[in-house]
């Protein structure tokens, strides 16, 4: 016997059913570039274990790691902050031309039990941001004996 897949239709999200009913303006909902606005910038992140660590890595490219990146771990949680800011001014024969990008991003995730949240370490190269944090084997359940009194 044979299984066959089967590939599940998705429909495409119409922005009307998105936005409340007094936000239903045509204009906005006709706008090609509303959905730049839905959410806000992502930061792209993987998370596997190598060994005995966990290691996250995010995609920040065309950022400085020194002043725009904000890594904090408080109770099992690790937070990367980052800003992007970019400005591009060409003056030529021709005239002027100014452009400009700015977005931040945050990333909050749950570390696993027995993670070493003082020994962090966080490496930044080639537009990859990339977290290392020690996490102690997992220990078998220890079934506890009841006495009686």
């Amino acid at each position: 016997m044979t299984l066959m897949q089967r590939k599940q239709r998705v429909e495409p999200v119409r922005p009307e059913t998105l936005w409340p009913t007094w936000l239903s303006n045509r204009s906005l909902v006709d706008w090609p570039s509303w959905a730049l606005f839905a959410d806000g910038p992502e930061m792209k992140v993987e998370e596997f274990t190598d060994g005995d660590r966990l290691v996250i890595r995010a995609e920040l490219p065309g950022i400085d790691p020194d002043k725009d990146v904000e890594i904090t771990v408080s109770d099992h949680t690790l937070t990367i902050r980052a800003e992007r800011r970019r400005e591009e001014q060409v003056e030529d024969k021709d005239g002027y031309r100014s452009e400009f990008e700015y977005g931040s991003f945050v990333r909050s995730m749950t570390l696993p039990t027995g993670a070493g949240e003082s020994d962090v370490e966080a490496t930044y190269r080639d537009g990859i941001l990339e977290v290392r944090v020690p996490v102690a084997a997992e220990t078998e359940a220890r079934k506890v004996p009841i006495t009686r009194n």
